[in-house]
């Protein structure tokens, strides 16, 4: 049986990244109604599902896929932060989502979700107030997360020209929360004083992890095709999330914020570097409307109550 034949019956989805933060949430959530297989460079013994120890770069890959009869992939698999090696995370990210790719082709998968990234857009001075999938991706060369986004994203709109019956659900989340989240953004949460650069309103979107994964797991019932933000109601000002944390603003001129980065980075004592200003400067705000009214599906929670969540389980294990 092709792949393309089992997709009429029972999906049976391969998960890249499958010991990430969501992945390990999405396998299990999966599993209960479908056949799940996932992949990820570090063992994970405890997972709800197989997950095989392997490299998305791996050209044994499309084996794996062609063994398992996958027909749907979702790809998570990528380097969050900066590992101070440009070329092994934009061989990770840009390189390991070409295997990805060439794999599905060469096993005759028929759907293929990935989640990108709102960084996809770049963070700019003149970015629009909200930004619509129909808005030009300027990820910054200088910051490789949102750099890298967009090359993986050049790369997608290339092979849906060159491999149509490999259907692509494209997911541009902004900044995901959920009860046990813990990354670089929350870590300037945990801050005693919330960071505000003077004369920016910094505004975040938040997305509840449970979204993404009800998402996801639509997208892949569905066969879902297109590119999509996800973001839930409104945004949050830096002001806005120092008050809900009962925290106060530090305001620095963003000259000065670059110094102090640039010195702190080159002492070790933040992983962040001048690079990183505009990330804190000119967020990318994410509309929605085209979630909810094309692909059919309303988050449960708004960027607020997301936010709100988030603090109650963070200040349940003291991280607040």
């Amino acid at each position: 049986m092709t792949g393309h034949e089992q997709a009429a019956t029972a999906p049976v989805v391969l998960i890249t990244g499958a010991g990430g933060y969501i992945g390990g949430q999405l396998g299990e959530r999966l599993a209960a109604h479908c056949t799940v297989v996932g992949v990820d460079i570090r063992p994970q013994e405890t997972a709800g599902f197989p997950v095989h120890v392997m490299d998305i770069r791996d050209p044994a890959l499309a084996g794996l896929m062609r063994e398992h009869g996958v027909t749907h992939v979702v790809h998570l698999a990528a380097v969050l932060g900066d590992s101070g090696d440009r070329a092994r995370d934009y061989d990770i990210d840009v390189n390991g989502t070409r295997n990805v790719l060439d794999a599905c082709c060469d096993a005759g998968v028929g759907h293929f979700t990935v989640t990108s990234s709102g960084a996809a857009y770049g963070y700019h001075a003149d970015n629009p107030d909200w930004l619509s999938e129909e808005h030009p991706l300027r990820g910054n060369p200088e910051f490789a997360y949102s750099d890298h986004k967009r090359l993986v994203e050049e790369l997608l709109a290339d092979y849906r020209q060159r491999f149509p019956h490999l259907k692509q659900l494209v997911l541009r989340p902004g900044t995901v929360l959920g009860a046990a989240t813990g990354n670089l953004i929350t870590q300037l949460f945990q801050r005693p004083k919330i960071l505000a650069i003077r004369g920016s309103d910094s505004p975040f979107v938040f997305i509840w992890d449970e979204d993404v994964i009800a998402i996801i797991e639509k997208g892949i019932r569905d066969s879902a095709e297109g590119i999509y933000n996800l973001a839930g109601d409104g945004a949050l000002t830096v002001t806005d999330i120092a008050r809900e944390l009962g925290k106060p603003v530090q305001v620095l001129p963003a000259t000065l914020l670059k110094v102090v980065l640039g010195v702190g980075k080159a002492l070790g004592l933040t992983r962040y570097g001048p690079a990183q200003v505009n990330f804190l400067r000119y967020r990318p705000v994410l509309s929605n409307r085209k979630l909810k009214q094309d692909f059919g599906y309303t988050p449960a929670k708004s960027s607020l109550e997301t936010f709100r969540f988030y603090i109650e389980h963070a200040r349940a294990r003291g991280e607040l």
